[in-house]
């Protein structure tokens, strides 16, 4: 019996290895040790080639694992996959559905398939916002619509866990936003949703906790605030009184500088740690002194560049042919 109280995804050394065509040995998951805990958008980032799609198809089953343990809601995988792959719906690869049918046609059928009720299709079409065209036909949907439409054919059995693979791959902004909103909508809802993504912006605006891999391995996790909280100033607001003479100084100091209204945001060398007081100190040699010198609040994005640049020093360059 599954620990009710455990968490819906964890793995513990998960490593997945490779072979070439010529023979060569590509660790793609790294010893991975990833928690999952139940309810929100838990956000699954890296860079590509990290890992991430291998790690969700190792999950899945659709890929063995070279070691380690997984389990999903508390239970083993792959050997106990089938007890809880009704409570799963994952969207991995674009699914098939008929162009000359509706949207909702090919709910139906795939309803009938799986023996979902048919009360599920409107619901699920519902969830994603398109109950307004369900009966217009496939062919006739935007990527996005498509998009949403595959996320409706895995709600159809009301899943406790949905896996999502960069479902905004490919999309406008509008579609990239009808996206979130309708993320964040079924993490509020009660099902926990695993996003693996790239796009960090849309990740902070929607995910309740993050894990980053790279190369294969765990580099951080915990709440987005808490990530990002942690995160150290890695830019300063500057009001001075000539910005444009202060902008020339900063930046025969080696800094990089763009205007902000009235205001520069100076930035430091990516690879040496940024000490705001030297800002100061350059201006001041020349007789400029700043009115105001605030810290930028790190975001996600600087938290993910800087892990995965640190991770970069250490890793041994990828092999050819990786995975994502």
């Amino acid at each position: 019996m599954a620990d009710t109280d455990a968490p819906v995804i964890e793995t513990t050394g998960l490593r997945k290895e490779f072979r070439t065509r010529r023979g060569r040995r590509v660790v793609a998951v790294d010893g991975l040790d990833l928690v999952v805990p139940a309810g929100g958008v838990h956000g699954f980032l890296g860079p590509n080639g990290s890992g991430k799609t291998t790690t969700i198809r190792m999950l899945l089953g659709l890929a063995r694992a070279t070691r380690g343990e997984m389990r999903l809601f508390g239970q083993p995988v792959p050997h106990r996959l089938s007890a809880v792959m009704g409570r799963i719906g994952a969207v991995v690869e674009q699914p098939k559905f008929l162009p000359s049918f509706s949207g909702r046609k090919n709910l139906i059928l795939l309803a009938r398939t799986i023996g979902a009720p048919s009360s599920a299709v409107d619901s699920a079409l519902a969830q994603v916002g398109l109950a307004g065209r369900g009966r217009d036909r496939y062919k006739s949907y935007s990527l996005g619509m498509k998009q949403r439409l595959a996320i409706a054919a895995t709600l159809l059995k009301s899943p406790d866990l949905l896996i999502l693979d960069e479902p905004t791959n490919g999309l406008d902004p509008a579609g990239i936003r009808d996206i979130r909103t309708m993320i964040r909508g079924l993490g509020e809802s009660g099902v926990t949703v695993l996003l693996s993504s790239h796009i960090l912006a849309e990740v902070q605006q929607v995910c309740h906790s993050v894990s980053i891999i790279g190369s294969g391995r765990l580099l951080a996790s915990g709440a987005v605030d808490d990530l990002v909280a942690a995160g150290r100033a890695t830019r300063v607001r500057v009001e001075v009184g000539d910005p444009v003479r202060a902008r020339a100084i900063l930046e025969e100091d080696g800094f990089r500088v763009h205007h902000e209204g009235e205001r520069l945001v100076v930035s430091g060398d990516a690879d040496e740690p940024f000490d705001p007081e030297m800002v100061s100190r350059a201006l001041a040699t020349r007789q400029l002194y700043v009115r105001e010198l605030t810290p930028v609040r790190a975001d996600l994005e600087s938290v993910f560049l800087q892990l995965t640049r640190d991770d970069s020093l250490v890793s041994e360059p990828p092999a050819a042919g990786g995975a994502a």
